[in-house]
């Protein structure tokens, strides 16, 4: 039956490019008969709020010089890769009054598709924190509603992912759309493939998404299908859905990927066949070449744009990615033979790649900005900024949280956040010497200010320009910002053995060139590993805090050159999320022998396995954990509620502030790259 109809919709199309004739490039001044397309592309609006809000006027502008070029704004085409949303203060200010005026919704995730509709974006990868608040939320935030008289009309595109089965999910029941249909036609729905029109030719468009997310996000009946482990598989589990749009007639294939890592995007191009382009997302690859212009603060373009490969049948791919937070624009111009096969002599490093949201470029496209994107941006930000002048406590260093460094260092930000978490739990009533565990990917974003001069980058404690807050100032709103998924505080026995298993996996995925989210932040503990050793064997040292000092220090050895020691036998209580707790990042808690699973907060997390009769949950709660100095935001035994209280307790004001700077990886000490030191430095 999807058979069928996808013919019918493909043989409409053609039929109405032939009815306009073989003369669509006539009206341009292309040298070439050849087709031609200016591609447009973002992906990853989930890192650092502030600069999200603050460019995605810019952003809004150079979409809309390019649409309007003279020489190429009718071959435009404008995608996403995914990740547009995310749980934190932008997708929850659209609760707030001020913005459901605006927006007619106060359904989260609303203020981020009316921008990307007005961008004019035909279709998206599904991202993995589409999915974050589960696949009920992922379909309101797509779908329409009204209020106080003002309608939003849902997503005016399409989510694919071919590998991603939303048939079993019944918040999807109205929301799943025909493979292959006219994305025109696909607004407020998922599928796996849509058809757009060029100048009337037809484009085949194909979603992946990473089949991690049932490690990393909320899947609820979502059934995914591939491995990362193995790229032949996933592509197994997407060419069918090519197939079917190339058995019509198409001969140009684009593939919206959201595999978090540019390799796999890269690896993928090749176990494919008649795919001209991937657009890659997750990973906040920063392709740019020559002739590109770094965004303020960016220290370097990661790799040239675009990369260049070659498909399993030869043919000519192309893989592009840009920096996410709206900071950039990708944009590819490129054309295509009669076979559809793609012409890398075509492009042209003056026009393409990727351009900075800088009023610079804003100018030389001759771009303007979105109205409503500016009115529904200020509207946001004002929720926001009172958040950010709600003080509780100061810094004189910048606090590191960007994800190239939480996701393969120990970081000052991860450090802070991990000692929050122990001096909470240890507070509790029932609990001392507590140990933590926590996934840098679950810092999103940095506390401060990096600024680029020339080719030096200089960090600074957050300037807080335009608000109240004084320069150094940490608020409400960098931690809603950088700990945006707010998990609950739980507790388990951990044997020394299962600790080096932990983190063992902890440091899996670490590569070069990879930023894996399990990879750990720690308190009270002190570890070397090796990242060129196998994954499960890459620990050669671990330490612990033994010492019922409060200070976090490890004084006694579990492991010491990859030996076991005595103590490896004996039981520590760590405290960690409830995301990871329950299997998020793939974390093997559910391997432990006696966890005796305790929790600091008196809700249901979400993603929670278990309830009473009541509804209540079904684990111990612990009892006087909260120091009782902030009520404000978060809630009791929240990540940000307990970086809030050690904030107010230790480092309130300018008098005393935190002043632990950022170290450099050879220096770490609780993290320990045997890769770059010469041996490890036991406390």
């Amino acid at each position: 039956m999807r058979t069928r109809v996808l013919h019918a919709a493909v043989i409409a199309a053609l039929a109405v490019s032939m009815l306009a004739g073989c003369n669509s490039s006539s009206d341009d001044d292309s040298s070439s008969d050849n087709f031609r397309l200016q591609l447009l592309h973002f992906a990853d609006v989930d890192g650092n709020e502030a600069t999200a809000l603050d460019n995605v006027d810019e952003f809004s502008a150079l979409v809309d010089g390019f649409r309007n070029d003279a020489q190429f704004g009718l071959d435009t085409l404008v995608v996403s890769s995914g990740d547009n949303v995310i749980p934190g203060p932008r997708w929850f200010a659209a609760e707030d009054s001020s913005v459901r005026a605006l927006t007619g919704s106060n359904e989260p995730g609303h203020v981020d598709h009316l921008w990307l509709n007005a961008f004019g974006v035909v279709a998206s990868a599904v991202g993995n924190h589409e999915l974050d608040q589960g696949p009920g939320e992922f379909a309101d935030s797509i779908s329409t509603e009204s209020r106080d008289g003002v309608t939003f009309p849902g997503t005016q595109f399409p989510y694919l992912a071919a590998n991603v089965d939303f048939s079993g999910e019944e918040d999807f029941a109205d929301r799943i759309g025909v493979d292959g249909d006219d994305a025109e036609t696909m607004a407020g729905q998922v599928a796996r493939s849509a058809i757009v029109r060029v100048r009337n030719e037809p484009i085949g468009l194909v979603g992946v998404s990473t089949p991690e997310l049932p490690n990393i996000t909320s899947t609820g009946d979502l059934t995914i299908a591939g491995s990362t482990a193995d790229i032949a598989e996933l592509a197994a589990a997407v060419q069918p859905t090519i197939d079917e749009l190339t058995a019509t007639g198409i001969n140009k294939i684009i593939v919206l990927a959201h595999l978090q890592q540019i390799s796999l995007e890269k690896a993928l191009a090749e176990e494919l066949t008649d795919v001209d382009i991937i657009v890659a997302g997750g990973s906040n690859t920063r392709m740019g070449d020559a002739t590109d212009t770094l965004f303020p603060g960016d220290g370097a373009f990661d790799e040239p744009y675009p990369f260049q490969t070659e498909d399993a049948d030869g043919n000519p791919t192309l893989v592009v990615n840009v920096d996410g937070d709206y900071k950039y624009l990708g944009r590819l111009v490129v054309e295509f033979d009669d076979a559809g096969l793609v012409i890398p002599e075509s492009l042209d490093e003056a026009v393409n790649g990727a351009w900075a949201s800088i009023a610079a470029n804003v100018t030389s496209v001759g771009g303007i900005a979105n109205d409503e994107v500016e009115v529904t941006r200020d509207a946001v930000q004002a929720v926001i900024e009172t958040q950010f002048n709600n003080v509780i406590g100061h810094t004189d260093v910048f606090l590191e949280g960007r994800r190239g460094e939480v996701r393969t260092q120990e970081t000052n930000l991860g450090n802070l956040t991990a000692d929050s978490m122990v001096a909470y739990a240890e507070n509790c009533t029932e609990l001392t010497n507590v140990l933590a565990l926590k996934n840098g990917g679950g810092i999103r974003a940095e506390i401060g200010n990096a600024v680029t001069t020339g080719v030096t980058t200089e960090f600074f404690p957050p300037f807080n320009d335009g608000l109240d807050a004084e320069p150094g100032d940490v608020s409400e709103g960098h931690l809603r910002g950088t700990l945006r998924f707010d998990n609950g505080l739980v507790v388990l026995d951990v044997t020394g053995n299962e600790l080096k298993a932990l983190l063992e996996h902890a440091v899996a995925a670490t590569a070069p060139g990879a930023t894996p989210g399990q990879f750990p932040q720690v308190g009270g503990i002190s570890f070397g590993f090796d990242p060129s050793l196998a994954p499960g064997a890459r620990i050669t040292d671990l330490w612990v805090d033994t010492d019922i000092d409060n200070n976090n220090t490890p004084d006694t050895a579990l492991f010491t050159g990859g030996v076991a020691q005595p103590a490896a036998s004996e039981t520590f209580q760590v405290v960690t999320l409830n995301f990871l707790a329950n299997g998020g990042d793939d974390y093997p808690f559910d391997t432990l022998t006696a966890p005796n699973r305790r929790q600091i907060y008196d809700t249901v997390g979400f993603g929670d396995p278990d309830v009473d009769e009541n509804g209540e949950p079904d684990f111990p709660v612990l009892t006087a954990c909260d120091f009782g100095m902030q009520n404000g935001f978060s809630y009791t035994g929240g990540e940000q509620d307990a970086l809030a209280e050690f904030f107010l307790m230790n480092f309130p004001e300018p008098a005393t502030p935190f002043n632990v700077a950022e170290t450099a990886p050879a220096d770490d000490r609780r993290i320990q790259d045997l890769s770059i030191i010469d041996a490890f430095v036991a406390p």
